[in-house]
């Protein structure tokens, strides 16, 4: 999982293809999270992922020529990879054109997707999805 964090951490733009540079990122993030937490780090990483990962999501159907939007559960593999998705934007949205370097923005994001906190980016986008897959029911 931490591997494809890191992988996840190389979207385009300005880490596109720097492995070695997302490797660093990763982890001085995670000594970050042991020095405000004192928890082990990949701990607060499976926490995240539980609590960010949206349980359904919404699929287009096609039916005589009229699409319209059907409610579905998610696989799990899909589970993680879109909460690994909205963590890692979350940590990117926070650090541009800011003064806190992305290794903070992504701690920070890590923590508060582990404790549930409604303020994080990524229990943001799984509440909106998860409200939408619901009204698509």
């Amino acid at each position: 999982i931490v591997e494809r964090l890191i992988n996840k951490m190389m979207r385009p733009g300005k880490n596109a293809g720097k492995k070695m540079l997302a490797t660093a990122i990763v982890r001085s993030a995670f000594e970050i999270i042991h020095l405000k937490t004192g928890e082990n780090p990949l701990q607060i990483l499976v926490r995240a992922i539980e609590n960010a990962a949206p349980r359904e999501e919404i699929t287009r159907i096609c039916y005589g020529g009229i699409v319209y939007p059907q409610s579905v559960d998610a696989a799990p593999q899909r589970r993680v990879d879109l909460a690994l998705r909205f963590i890692t934007e979350g940590a990117r949205i926070a650090s541009f054109s800011n003064r806190k370097p992305i290794e903070e923005c992504l701690a920070d994001e890590l923590i508060m997707a582990a404790q549930g906190d409604p303020k994080s980016y990524a229990i943001q986008r799984k509440e909106e999805v998860e409200r939408i897959a619901m009204s698509a029911r």
